[in-house]
Formats: structure tokens, sequence, C-alpha cells
């Protein structure tokens, strides 16, 4: 069916798929602002927090930032699923920065701290730590991170360490407990998903990349797939294609309002 649908459509490729290569993302205002203190972050050696519901584009923008990274002086420790524990999480950053991480969780936090300092002063790359579902973390993990931050007397730290995760995040840490850890974070950006204007040019960014240039979403399906989606990128992309089955399926050549209606009913009944 695939390629009878991009036929009818006039387009060479899928739209709003998940691969798409850094450098096409849509960038919209938050996308920017996020890209920005991602940078921020790595380029002070911070600690910094990027949160947002699922869906709006958090990891895109993290993609994006870490793609414009020089990977001769970077080192990229992306974790997946804090869950595996403060001893997972340090596992984790001893054995990608090439250390043979030891069994003893008491030695094992101080050797990430080290492996950190080693691969910012002997290799001359900055180490950039990345949680992602950050909002997973626990008291002790949270504590754990604190502490990879400290080196030098406390005067400076070898390393990035950026947090990911959805809004109760923010208020994890301005609980009193972790007081030491929210006076150590250097940059904080909350993504709120996009404006109706933006989700427009989000979906023409996106038909563009695929090969088509004319429009294809009338103006009111636009407004109907922005409001279901609540401006998230996700949602944008699991509406805007199942409205181009719809759409196809009643061989229509535009994506009208009932198309777009008929989608988030489909997503919105399956989300």
């Amino acid at each position: 069916m695939l390629d009878p649908l991009l036929k009818h459509f006039t387009l060479k490729a899928m739209p709003f798929r998940r691969d798409i290569h850094p450098s096409a993302l849509h960038r919209s205002a938050d996308h920017a602002q996020a890209c920005a203190r991602i940078t921020w972050t790595i380029a002070d050696h911070a600690l910094g927090v990027l949160t947002g519901e699922v869906g709006v584009g958090k990891t895109a923008a993290v993609r994006a930032a870490i793609a414009a990274l020089d990977p001769t002086k970077h080192t990229i420790v992306y974790i997946a699923n804090p869950a595996v524990g403060t001893r997972g999480i340090c596992h984790h950053i001893v054995a990608s920065l090439g250390g043979k991480p030891h069994l003893h969780r008491a030695i094992l936090i101080p050797q990430a701290a080290d492996a950190l300092a080693t691969e910012a002063a002997e290799r001359a790359r900055t180490p950039v730590v990345i949680i992602d579902e950050a909002h997973l973390l626990d008291h002790d993990q949270l504590e754990s991170i604190r502490m990879m931050t400290n080196h030098d007397l406390d005067s400076r730290s070898p390393a990035a360490i950026l947090l990911i995760g959805q809004p109760t995040l923010r208020r994890q840490i301005k609980l009193g407990l972790l007081t030491a850890l929210d006076q150590r974070i250097s940059v904080r950006w909350h993504m709120s998903g996009l404006t109706e204007p933006e989700t427009a040019d989000y979906i023409s960014h996106h038909l563009t990349q695929a090969g088509r240039h004319d429009p294809l979403f009338t103006e009111d399906a636009v407004a109907l797939v922005h409001e279901s989606s609540r401006g998230k990128p996700r949602s944008i992309n699991n509406i805007a294609k199942a409205a181009l089955v719809a759409a196809y399926s009643q061989d229509k050549k535009l994506i009208d309002e009932s198309a777009a209606r008929a989608a988030v009913s489909e997503v919105i009944a399956t989300d």
C-alpha cells in the first residue's frame, strides 16, 4: 500500500517519520531554545535539566544538539533506563569510558566520578552524561549524580550532565532533601509544544522533506491536528500519518477536516 499512497500524494518518501536526520529536524522556537540550553550545559560542563510532557520533542532536541558537537572533543554516555539503580548508572558510565566497573557499590560511585575526570584530563574529551526518563530517578540516584559533579575541591566539573524527564522531575528536585542538587543545576528548560502556526510549519516541513512542495493539508485539517495533538510533535506525526491513510482510502487528493477527524478518532482511541 505504501508505494501507491506515495504516488497518490506525489510524495517521494513517507513523511512524519521518527528516523529523520538531526539536520533535517523541524526547528520551532521551543526546539531552538532547548538546543541552545543543551549546548550551553555541555560547553560549561554544567548540570542541566530538560523537562516536558511525553512526545513534546525532548529527545529530538537532544539529538540535534549532540549531532552538532565535535565527536573528537566529546564522549557521549547515554543512559536510557535509570531503573537500573545507582549501581547500574555508575556501571554504565565506567564501562562506556573504557573502564572495568568495580563490584562494590561504595567503590563504584567514586570510580565513575574518576572515570569522568580521566576522560577530560587524559583524553581531552568532555564527557556528556545524558540520563533519559530522569523522572524515574530516586533520591539515592540523584545524590550520586550530585556527587559526580564534585571535583577539584568543588571548583569545577569535568563532565556535563543532562537530565531529561517529564514535569514531575522538576518537582522532585525541588524537594527540601535535594536542595544541594537543586543549587547545582545551571540550566533548566521546560518544553511546552508547538503553537498552531508552528504546527502548520511542522507539517509543511515534513511534507517538503518527503518531496511534496504543494499544500496537502487544508487549514481546518491542520487546526484539528493541532488541537487534538496539543502541539506535541509525536502526536502530530501519528495523527498526520493516519490522516494520509484515511484520505487515500477515500481517494482524496487533499487531507481535509473529515480525514483529519477520522485520524484523530483512530489515534486517540488507541493512545
